[in-house]
């Protein structure tokens, strides 16, 4: 599987915001995240890195 987990990253720290996405998509001024069950979320925020073979996205928040 693809999926990644996305985490915000606050005060040095990963913060887990979503398990399972399949989807991120610009909405305007935030990221749209969606996963592999339909669940999404929104945020204000950028994307600091991406590993793809840890299946891992991290952001930060504008």
């Amino acid at each position: 599987m693809c999926e990644a987990a996305a985490y915000v990253l606050k005060n040095g720290r990963e913060e887990l915001v979503l398990q399972d996405v399949d989807v991120i998509e610009p909405d305007g001024d935030n990221l749209r995240l969606v996963n592999i069950f339909g669940e999404q979320k929104v945020l204000k925020a950028n994307i600091l890195s991406l590993n793809l073979v840890n299946h891992k996205v991290i952001l930060v928040e504008k």
